[in-house]
């Protein structure tokens, strides 16, 4: 088939950044968020000048082989999303540059990287504060824009003044900004957990109990393997085959008291690389109460209302957000504020301080320093109100 030489280089959407991109001698231009129509109008001003240069780029165009910001912030999205992976799934970590970029790209993805500086950045920065995003959300996103420059770099894609001066940017400080502070995290008392726990599935209620005496983190206590606990002694231990500080080459082990193996145990008995709690095992139990509370009589087409080929199917393990969705379906029926199971954690790391310090809460939570487990473990104002009425 002849080559068309008359045609145009096309309108096309960048799929990376959501970007339109039109290639002009092999060279990519980004034209703005795809479908709209400032990018449609930039479009037509390059293809005008194009034209008008006899099927060329511009003289304007050669100058400098310097790349775009949205260009910068493509290609970065391209490693970052083989780099930030963990046993080939992607982690949060991807998720941070990827929820920066935005504003970014919006007021600024068409300027030359060298053209960013710090008071780009706080323009950027003031855009979030009006989105009315925390300012500990903020200084995060600011930092993956900072560390995407750093990576540009490091491929010579951006001058070194340019990091230079954006890491002279300070992020924003508690009451010296108008970001608002977001709602600290606080541990769930005993009393909201036993409220919510006869409502939980049975295998749901039983990672709470656990969770709430180990101190795990949701992910730990939803992976957890027979192959994985080590059973002698009085004292049990479980190794998470992932854990979030593996990337560190950190050791992670979970000791599991009396109280605990008492709910652990009886999830034990099965394959050593299968994971003990199962949603299909809570699905198949909450399937059995139905029919245990059912009034009228079953009916034969009713023996089996399973379906051939059911649009969602139970996994074999639960996720940290399946296992956050139940508990707060339980809240939900007990008519009580929704908690989330990572204040389980808090709650333990409180316990734990309280009646056994500091230092052993860092080594049951498993910190590697004792301001994070501060952070964790809150004051014990009991305790502060005792040592006040005897002092005086």
């Amino acid at each position: 088939m002849p080559k068309l030489k008359n045609s145009l280089p096309k309108y096309r959407k960048h799929r990376a950044s959501g970007q339109a991109v039109v290639t002009l001698k092999g060279r990519d231009f980004y034209l703005g968020p795809h479908g709209t129509k400032a990018s449609r109008c930039e479009y037509d001003r390059l293809i005008g000048e194009y034209l008008a240069s006899g099927r060329s780029l511009p003289a304007n165009y050669h100058d400098s082989d310097e790349i775009t910001v949205v260009e910068l912030c493509a290609r970065f999205m391209r490693f970052a999303k083989g780099h930030y992976q963990k046993n080939g799934r992607p982690t949060q970590g991807e998720n941070v540059f990827r929820w920066g970029i935005p504003q970014l790209k919006r007021l600024y993805g068409r300027q030359s990287v060298s053209a960013f500086g710090p008071i780009a950045l706080k323009a950027v920065r003031q855009s979030m504060i009006e989105d009315d995003l925390a300012r500990s959300t903020i200084n995060d996103r600011v930092g993956a824009i900072v560390r995407i420059f750093k990576w540009g770099v490091a491929e010579e894609l951006v001058p070194p003044t340019v990091l230079q001066s954006l890491q002279a940017v300070q992020g924003l400080q508690k009451g010296r900004s108008e970001a608002r502070e977001s709602a600290p995290v606080r541990l769930v008392s005993d009393e909201a957990i036993q409220a919510t726990l006869p409502l939980l599935p049975p295998v749901v209620a039983s990672m709470v109990r656990l969770q709430r005496l180990t101190g795990m983190r949701p992910n730990e206590i939803v992976q957890i393997r027979p192959i994985d606990v080590n059973r002698e002694g009085d004292v049990w231990s479980y190794r998470p085959h992932e854990h979030k500080t593996e990337h560190h080459e950190r050791d992670r082990i979970i000791f599991i008291g009396p109280q605990a193996q008492g709910i652990l145990g009886s999830y034990l008995d099965r394959e050593p690389d299968a994971y003990c709690f199962d949603p299909r095992e809570s699905e198949k139990l909450r399937r059995i109460d139905q029919r245990r509370r059912r009034k009228t009589k079953i009916q034969p087409s009713q023996q089996d209302r399973s379906k051939a080929k059911p649009k969602r199917t139970p996994k074999e393990k639960y996720s940290t957000t399946s296992y956050r969705r139940a508990v707060h379906r339980a809240c939900d029926k007990a008519g009580i504020d929704r908690w989330s199971p990572n204040r389980l954690r808090h709650a333990a790391a409180t316990e734990i301080r309280s009646k056994h310090g500091i230092e052993a809460a860092k080594v049951i939570l498993g910190h590697s320093n004792l301001a994070t487990s501060l952070i964790y473990a809150e004051d014990d104002l009991k305790k502060a109100e005792s040592v006040a009425r005897e002092i005086g």
